[in-house]
């Protein structure tokens, strides 16, 4: 550890500087505090959806159980893939992030800076949205709700890191928004959330094991149930979390062509 608070070499760039990470984190974190739209989209929409699921299931119980834990473990991912792909791209097309990236600041910093504040912005979703389910919806939790809350901010941070690294590919927000439907619908149809992975033809659950979101619902009903090792899940997330945020890092360049 160096004096100035640097350490561990990242492969291709200089040292890691806590200072320079606490300032991204503390900058993404400004910008959602004063944009309620994504406020509302990360906090009050998953609220608004659980509830609208309850009483569309009022007369069916035990399929609001199973629904409303896949979808706790659902949203963190889609929300964060939303709102990382659209405010890399926006960081992108402006020259916001080749100006950051000209600083004294390394992918890792810029990445480990990110990660850190919509780690914190998923740590506040899931207790509001796990409480509401649990409290005033009537959710039946055997596991506990920091375990919850656990799995949600993993399967956010695993959104984030999608949505980092396909915002390469977009030019405009409107783009980055249509890679929703691409990158994570097939992942909702086979990721066990409408129908046990076990239950479904032989290449489809062969596809369904190298699918991020697989586990992530399989996590969270493991959590509802109480029932399960969840290292096997974890493992597996984190995995994916690594090779996505690989990607994203390997996308960032510091010089426009």
């Amino acid at each position: 550890m160096h004096r100035d608070g640097r350490c561990l070499y990242f492969p291709g760039e200089c040292t890691v500087n806590a200072r320079r990470i606490f300032s991204t984190t503390q900058r993404i974190l400004s910008q959602l505090r004063h944009d309620p739209r994504t406020v509302a989209l990360m906090i009050v929409a998953p609220c608004l959806l659980m509830t609208i699921l309850k009483y569309v299931y009022q007369a069916q119980p035990q399929t609001f159980q199973h629904a409303a834990a896949a979808l706790l473990g659902i949203f963190p991912m889609l929300v964060m893939f939303l709102i990382t792909s659209v405010a890399t791209l926006r960081e992108r097309s402006s020259g916001t992030l080749e100006r950051l990236l000209i600083l004294p600041i390394t992918k890792l910093e810029f990445i480990l800076g990110y990660a850190l504040a919509f780690g914190i912005a998923a740590f506040v979703q899931s207790i509001v949205v796990s409480s509401v389910a649990i409290g005033p919806l009537g959710l039946k939790v055997a596991g506990s709700q920091f375990m919850m809350i656990t799995v949600a901010v993993l399967d956010a941070l695993l959104g984030l890191a999608i949505g980092l690294f396909i915002s390469s590919f977009a030019k405009t927000e409107f783009q980055a928004v249509q890679f929703l439907p691409v990158v994570l619908f097939p992942q909702l149809l086979l990721s066990g959330l409408l129908a046990p992975v076990e239950s479904m033809p032989g290449l489809f659950r062969f596809i369904s094991h190298f699918l991020p979101l697989t586990y992530s619902v399989d996590a969270m009903k493991k959590v509802i149930m109480g029932q399960g090792s969840l290292t096997h899940d974890f493992e597996l997330i984190a995995l994916f979390l690594l090779l996505f945020l690989a990607a994203g890092a390997a996308t960032l360049k510091r010089k426009s062509k």
